[in-house]
């Protein structure tokens, strides 16, 4: 293999590809991306078994054939190097690295070690909007939490049904639900869930992009496809395992009827949160007084080993007047990953789920557990 290639291309191609892989003692394969040639394009590939790269880099090929390189030593050699047109030479496993001043071998390995990463062809796809899928899964991706009993909250749940994507994701404690509307119906209701490590590297490496995705599906892995602009080739393939099981019927979850809606202004209602939280202990217990005489939420917090915080805000509220106590740090998720001036806060019941919403936009709720009474 022999090719011909600008440094900034192939260091921001190498950027994305290293993202999944990590040290992996058992595996040592899997420390490397693998260069391979295809027409007139460099194809870089990484795994980690559970997530799959492919990219694809417009190149002058002057000889085709394909390397396995270590990709983070490769990357920071790589970044170091001077903002010109480098030559990459494969040589007996062995790969030689040239620019105006400079000539380097790095040793690499066998290609044929490297794993086979799965091909979708011929397959059923969905388009997405990737501006709204990645937006989509930045409100949702951190909720999910790690689970040995019940795997499937691990991930994030994705549900197509007529011309709408449901984007979900729960860690039993709190839930949130994103729902985007699709330019296209599918023709039938499907769903998977993908575990949350590959839908942040999704998330993170598409969000940039403007064009559609494609997402290809099997039984037990997914692709999420770019392609080139005003091409049919793949620019760039993301693929992951899906898990397996059945994810809860979470609707179930979201309360139908409420006691007391309020309306607040978000930011002032995050940062006063955040100051109650300096006070609320080991047990991050805040508790909300609503008054709906006085139309005011009092936040309290108290600490035997610092003292205590008491503030009021100014709020519209419809219902009854409640007492009840959640923990800071789920509330201030919810409204970050709330973009709206003013937010809902809908009250069940003292020791009912309760619910946060944008004021405005109906496409995105974030339901949380209170902390129960002793």
């Amino acid at each position: 293999m022999k090719i011909e290639i600008l440094k900034e291309n192939l260091k921001n191609a190498l950027n994305i590809v290293e993202r999944i892989v990590g040290k992996n003692l058992s595996l040592p394969i899997l420390d490397n991306v693998l260069i391979d040639t295809e027409d007139n394009y460099l194809v870089l590939s990484s795994t980690d078994l559970e997530t799959a790269i492919k990219l694809w880099v417009l190149t002058k090929i002057v000889k085709k054939g394909k390397i396995a390189i270590p990709v983070k030593f490769l990357s920071s050699f790589v970044s170091l190097l001077p903002n010109e047109k480098i030559t990459l030479e494969e040589k007996k496993q062995g790969l030689y690295v040239e620019c105006s001043n400079l000539k380097t071998q790095i040793q690499g390995f066998n290609p044929e070690e490297f794993p086979i990463i799965p091909e979708f062809k011929n397959l059923e796809f969905i388009e997405v909007d990737i501006k709204k899928l990645c937006q989509g899964l930045s409100q949702v991706v951190d909720i999910a939490s790690v689970s040995q009993s019940r795997p499937e909250i691990s991930g994030i749940y994705f549900l197509f049904s007529k011309n709408i994507l449901k984007i979900v994701a729960t860690d039993s404690f709190r839930l949130a639900e994103k729902t985007i509307v699709l330019e296209k119906a599918v023709i039938k209701e499907m769903s998977f869930i993908i575990p949350q490590k590959p839908a942040k590297e999704i998330m993170n490496i598409l969000m940039e992009k403007e064009e559609n995705a494609k997402i290809y599906f099997s039984p037990s892995q997914i692709m999420f496809e770019v392609l080139m602009k005003e091409s049919e080739r793949p620019q760039i393939q993301i693929t992951s395992r899906l898990i397996e099981g059945e994810y809860p019927n979470y609707q179930d979850i979201i309360p139908k009827e409420f006691k007391t809606k309020v309306v607040l202004k978000r930011d002032e209602f995050l940062n006063q949160i955040k100051t109650a939280s300096l006070f609320s202990g080991k047990i991050n217990e805040v508790k909300f007084i609503v008054n709906s005489k006085n139309n005011e939420v009092e936040i309290f917090a108290q600490s035997p080993d610092i003292g205590e915080n008491r503030s009021s805000l100014q709020a519209k509220i419809q219902g009854e007047d409640l007492e009840v106590s959640f923990n800071h740090k789920y509330l201030i998720d919810g409204l970050n990953n709330i973009k709206s001036s003013e937010v809902i806060f809908e009250l069940s019941e003292k020791e009912g789920p309760c619910v946060l919403k944008p004021v405005g936009d109906v496409n995105y709720l974030y339901v949380v557990m209170p902390i129960k009474s002793t």
